[in-house]
């Protein structure tokens, strides 16, 4: 299998699907919006683009599944299961605040072997394949250096529709605002991990999201060189709905901090 070639065209497909997204942007209007849950939002365009992302992703492997977030194909798990989100950041996207960003991630049998985030706003794409690096617009990216969790900048997403940890996670951010560098939120949590990945932020964490959302970019930071796992450190992060990443340096001690307070 050739890893390099087909991420190379999961790559043209992302850029060409968010020059779409860029355009359909400027007409938008927040007439368009569709309710799937309590502040989760959805619009034509989110459905138009996963529509050509899973029309591009079936040329360059025909025979390949897809769990994808706006359930556009009825193509489930396969031997090679594409994971997509065709828009996070779709709640930013309607206000016309960035970032907005496609992820895509490629899994064989239960491994990720290719992951690509195109933030749309800046026309960036962080990519990664098996037996690659993980690189930016071409560059090769490493995560940061960073050896304590008091030197970090850290970023998460705020809860939107689960509350029920919310207390925890709220003790969380009061320990990190008091022992960190900052804590940042962006409100797409496929670019905070592909943040983490090229060294931006130290470190990630989040809870309630779904497998689309992390894939790709939590391949990225451990292709470039950083650490991910659940709150209790184990691999259920792309299925288990939370995630932690760092720093190879700082990951055993940040894993800990947030195993402390959301684990209770």
């Amino acid at each position: 299998m050739n890893y390099k070639n087909i991420c190379q065209q999961t790559v043209e497909l992302a850029i060409e699907t968010g020059k779409y997204i860029e355009e359909a942007g400027k007409a938008f209007s927040v007439k368009n919006i569709e309710i799937k849950g309590k502040h989760n939002f959805v619009t034509e365009v989110d459905k138009t683009a996963e529509k050509k992302i899973i029309s591009g992703l079936e040329k360059i492997l025909p025979d390949s599944g897809f769990i994808a977030e706006e359930g556009t194909t009825e193509k489930k798990e396969r031997h090679f299961t594409w994971i997509v989100d065709p828009l996070d950041g779709t709640t930013n996207f309607i206000h016309g605040a960035p970032p907005v960003a496609i992820s895509i991630a490629l899994m064989e049998k239960d491994e990720i072997v290719i992951g690509v985030v195109y933030e749309i706003s800046y026309k960036e794409c962080f990519y990664t394949y098996k037996g690659g690096a993980a690189y930016l617009n071409g560059k090769e990216i490493s995560v940061s250096a960073t050896s304590s969790v008091s030197e970090s900048l850290i970023a998460t997403g705020f809860p939107y529709s689960n509350f029920g940890r919310l207390r925890s996670f709220m003790s969380s951010l009061k320990y990190l605002f008091n022992n960190t560098h900052g804590v940042r939120r962006l409100g797409s949590a496929a670019t905070d991990l592909a943040y983490v990945a090229c060294g931006r932020y130290d470190g990630f964490y989040e809870y309630n999201l779904n497998p689309w959302d992390v894939a790709a970019g939590a391949y990225l930071i451990q292709q470039a060189g950083g650490k991910v796992s659940d709150f209790k450190g184990k691999n259920n992060y792309i299925f288990g709905e939370e995630i932690v990443a760092a720093n190879f340096k700082t990951f055993e001690e940040f894993r800990k901090i947030i195993g402390d307070f959301m684990n209770t």
